[in-house]
C-alpha cells in the first residue's frame, strides 16, 4: 500500500512540474527575488539604524575589546534531515570539531542565518535530526555567548508567533531569533562596527512585507521543494552573487567606520574580494617581483577558481575593504567556513579534512587597526 501511495505521488509530482514549471519559471523572471540597489540600501540602512539605537528589537548592539572577546561567525548550514538532500551531513563532523574547538577558547558565536533548512523540510524533523549539533550551541547559549540570526530559508524564526517556544524547547532557554546584530570593537582611535546580517536585505520575496515572508516561508518554498524546480537563489547563480557582492559593497562602501558581514551566497569573500579577485591581485605582485615559481602557482590555481565562479569586478584594485562574507558551512565536499575576530584580527577560515582528520586553516587574516585605517583612508 505504501509503495502505491508514493507510486501515486511521484506521478502526481511529475504532472504537475509538467504543469507548472514554464508558470513559476515566469513568474520568476517577471517578479525577480533579485534585489535592486535602492531597495538593498534602504533595508540594510534600517535595520542598522534600528539595532544601533533601539538595540534588541531587531537585533543586539554588542560592546567588545577584539583582543580580548573572541568572535566566531558561520553562516548557511541547511541543516536537514540526513537524506540525499542535505547538504549539511558531510559538513557535521567539521562543524561539530569546530565548535570544540571555540567552546574551548571562550569564543562568541553568531550565526548568520539559514541555519535550518526548512524550505524542504519540516521543522520537528531537522529537530530530531540534529541533536548533537544543537547540543554543541546549546553551550554557547548557556553562557549568554550565542545570536542567532535568520535567513531567507529559515524565515520561519523571525516569522512565526510560535519560533519563540520551539526556540525555547531547542535550546533550553528563552532565545529570540534576530534580523541582524552589531559587534562594535572598541579600537586605540574610536570604534569599528561589525554588522552582521544574513544578506537577503532588499529581496522583495523574503524581506517584503509579512504577507511575502509568509508566502515564502509556508507557500513559496515548498512548492519549488516539490516540484523540483531550481528558480537560481544567489548560492547556485553565478550573476545572482555577483549582484549580490555589488551591491552589499555598494552599500557598505559609502559608510563610516563600519564593516558589513554577511552570508547568503555561499561564497567567502573577504576585503571586499573574492578568492578570485585575491589571486589576479596576487599575480600581479608576483609579476612584479619577477617570482617565476609564484607565477605558475596562482596560473594553476586560477582556471579552478573560475570553475567555481567566473566574474572579476572591475573595481577590484580600489575597492574599500568594507564587505565581508563567511561563505557557508555546507560545502560539497564537507568544508565549512568562518569568520573570527579575534587576538585583534579578522580571519577568514576553513574547516575541512585532511588525512581523516579535521584541521583549521587560516586563509586570510588582516590587524583591525590596518582594516580601520585603510577604512578611513
Amino acid at each position: 500500500m505504501r509503495k502505491i501511495f508514493l507510486v501515486l505521488l511521484e506521478l502526481i509530482r511529475l504532472i504537475l512540474q509538467f504543469l507548472l514549471k514554464k508558470p513559476v519559471l515566469w513568474a520568476v523572471a517577471r517578479f525577480s527575488s533579485a534585489p535592486k540597489q535602492a531597495n538593498v540600501n534602504q533595508a540594510l540602512a534600517e535595520l542598522y539604524r534600528s539595532i544601533i539605537t533601539e538595540p534588541g528589537k531587531k537585533g543586539p548592539l554588542i560592546g567588545f575589546r577584539p583582543d580580548e572577546h573572541p568572535v566566531i561567525i558561520f553562516t548557511d548550514l541547511h541543516k536537514g534531515t540526513r537524506d540525499g538532500a542535505d547538504d549539511f551531513a558531510i559538513c557535521e563532523d567539521n562543524y561539530m570539531t569546530a565548535l570544540d574547538y571555540y567552546l574551548q577558547r571562550n569564543y562568541f558565536y553568531i550565526n548568520l542565518g539559514d541555519s535550518e533548512e526548512l524550505w524542504e523540510n519540516i521543522l520537528p524533523n531537522v529537530i530530531k535530526y540534529n541533536k548533537a549539533n544543537f547540543e554543541k550551541e546549546i553551550q554557547f547559549a548557556n553562557r549568554k555567548a550565542f545570536v542567532k540570526i535568520y535567513g531567507n530559508h529559515d524565515l520561519y524564526w523571525g516569522n512565526d508567533p510560535l519560533a519563540p517556544s520551539f526556540l525555547k524547547a531547542i535550546y533550553g532557554r528563552p532565545l529570540k531569533a534576530f534580523a541582524g546584530a552589531v559587534l562594535r570593537a572598541e579600537l586605540p582611535y574610536g570604534h569599528l562596527d561589525f554588522f552582521c546580517t544574513h544578506g537577503h536585505q532588499g529581496d522583495a520575496q523574503s524581506d517584503g512585507n509579512a504577507f511575502s515572508k509568509w508566502f515564502v516561508s509556508y507557500i513559496w518554498g515548498p512548492l519549488q521543494a516539490f516540484l523540483e524546480i531550481n528558480t537560481n537563489s544567489p548560492s547556485s547563480n553565478s550573476n545572482l552573487k555577483t549582484l549580490h557582492n555589488q551591491y552589499m559593497y555598494e552599500w557598505s562602501a559609502a559608510q563610516q567606520n563600519l564593516v558589513l558581514i554577511t552570508g547568503h551566497t555561499h561564497q567567502p569573500v573577504f576585503n571586499s574580494l573574492t578568492h578570485l579577485e585575491r589571486l589576479y591581485l596576487q599575480l600581479e605582485e608576483a609579476q612584479q617581483k619577477k617570482d617565476t615559481q609564484r607565477i605558475q602557482e596562482i596560473k594553476a590555481e586560477i582556471p579552478r577558481r573560475k570553475r567555481e565562479y567566473d566574474h572579476v569586478s572591475h573595481q577590484y584594485h580600489t575597492m574599500r575593504p568594507s564587505y565581508f562574507n563567511a561563505g557557508c558551512c555546507c560545502f560539497a565536499d564537507g568544508t565549512i567556513t568562518g569568520l573570527e575576530i579575534a587576538d585583534g584580527y579578522i580571519r577568514l577560515v576553513k574547516w575541512s579534512k585532511k588525512e581523516g582528520k579535521t584541521i583549521r586553516i587560516v586563509a586570510e587574516e588582516e590587524h583591525l587597526v590596518q582594516l580601520s585605517q585603510r577604512l578611513s583612508s
